[in-house]
């Protein structure tokens, strides 16, 4: 396991081979000669591991140990010490750090092996906190939310990003997700302990958007009775996510612009600059290359939001989540109605697995909440809605048993018309001889 480590050393000759060591073994290496450089980095930047000397001129590696464990998910620590200096390695240990080593390094596979298990302590660490998190926002957790095959890079790239402040765009149909995947990024986030303020754009008036995402000031408009705070306020430290961004309309896309340029805004009816310290992360089913294209979506503001694109696959491109997220929904309605309901038998999931999902998984969602109603022992075939049952009986077990009767009657047919010739029974249907001893067998028709 690979990841982004800090190195804080102020000799050079050391430092450079230090980083070499860790580079060569494909971890991310960001170095700085002194803690101060080192402190302003991790203010800035994540880390999964500092390893750093604990000794420096001004401040000691100690203190800048000490200063993160104030953050709500610290780094790990590794110190380099001397052996004069041993003894506050250990009361290092002690408060915390995961280990010390002697300088002159004498064995760097040493090293490599400290940093692998800390870095893994470290993501099991951070996986722990990510689902506690998602349990309590109610969201389920990682391995449903990005189930099935289509999801994995996506999750990759979640990750990847998380720790950045990276404006994110993520695409996809409605139904997808596209919400559930911007509050992972946010509790995989450093502002993870701050808000998470979300805003539909299609759902609130042109009229009203404005003061929902900045606030307004008392009489700023008939009926502003007291001075509000807006999302972006409510979100300060926090992420923003701008849900349906394609339909803000185009005046206050140019407000929004100069948010995300300038990190300022100020509420309707107001003067006063407020700092926007927030993370956007906006969602759209439209296609805003096109709706550029059209001059119903600013140019630069689509570049100011697309710096990292994500895309969701729709349901249907995800058919081997399909029997994962009903079984997560079987067991959460179940819950909440009071039911003991053992599983969902094998043609409702053969129905579903066949369906088109137009809907995605907000309809899977839907479609399971009311089967768990309808359903005794086990959610079963009939308690699907009427439209998913006529597509099984097309695409699924019920229309390849049509399809298999038919073929059947066909065999019987050409077999009585040559008098039991088989290669002539053979011949017009298209099949070689060894096919239709093969197909004689299947349906039971050798003498």
């Amino acid at each position: 396991m690979t990841g982004r480590i800090l190195l804080v050393e102020d000799d050079e000759t050391f430092r450079g081979f230090l980083q070499t060591i860790l580079e060569d073994a494909g971890h991310e290496v960001q170095e700085a000669a002194d803690s101060l450089k080192g402190a302003r980095l991790l203010r800035r930047e994540s880390f999964d591991l500092v390893i750093s000397d604990l000794k420096m001129p001004g401040k000691s590696g100690l203190e800048l140990f000490r200063e993160t464990r104030q953050e709500p998910n610290p780094p790990q620590f590794i110190f380099l010490t001397a052996f004069g200096t041993v003894e506050e390695a250990v009361s290092a240990i002690k408060e915390g750090a995961v280990d010390f080593l002697t300088k002159p390094l004498r064995d760097p596979d040493t090293l490599l092996s400290l940093v692998d298990k800390a870095i893994a302590a470290q993501g099991r660490a951070r996986e722990y906190l990510s689902l506690k998190e998602a349990e309590a926002a109610g969201l389920p957790p990682e391995d449903l939310i990005f189930a099935g095959g289509a999801m994995r890079d996506v999750r990759k790239m979640v990750h990847e990003v998380a720790a950045t402040t990276a404006n994110v765009l993520i695409y996809g149909e409605s139904g997808t997700g596209k919400e559930l995947v911007a509050r992972t990024v946010h509790l995989l986030s450093p502002r993870r302990t701050a808000a998470f303020v979300p805003l539909n754009c299609a759902a609130i008036p042109e009229n009203l958007l404005e003061s929902e995402l900045f606030g307004h000031e008392k009489g700023a408009f008939t009926g502003a009775v007291q001075s509000r705070q807006g999302k972006f306020e409510l979100a300060r430290g926090g992420t923003i996510f701008l849900d349906e961004i394609g339909e803000m309309p185009l005046s206050l896309q140019a407000k929004l612009l100069r948010v995300l340029q300038e990190r300022v805004f100020e509420r309707v009816g107001g003067t006063k600059e407020i700092k926007a310290d927030v993370r956007v992360i906006a969602a759209t089913n439209r296609n805003l290359r096109e709706e550029v294209a059209q001059r119903r979506f600013r140019e630069d503001l689509y570049y100011r939001l697309n710096v990292f694109p994500l895309t969701l696959p729709p349901l249907r491109e995800r058919s081997d989540a399909v029997a994962l997220l009903s079984e997560y929904f079987l067991r959460r309605f179940s819950r909440q109605v009071g039911k003991r309901l053992t599983g969902i038998e094998e043609r409702a999931l053969e129905a579903m697995n066949s369906y088109d999902w137009p809907g995605n998984i907000r309809e899977l969602q839907n479609i399971m909440e009311r089967a768990v109603i309808l359903a005794h022992d086990i959610v079963r075939y009939g308690d699907l809605p009427d439209q998913m049952q006529v597509k099984s009986a097309s695409t699924g077990r019920g229309g390849k048993d049509i399809l298999k009767s038919v073929e059947r009657e066909m065999i019987v047919s050409a077999l009585n018309k040559h008098g039991g010739n088989r290669r002539l029974a053979a011949e017009e249907l298209g099949f070689s001889r060894r096919t239709l001893q093969y197909k004689l067998k299947e349906f039971g028709l050798l003498d």
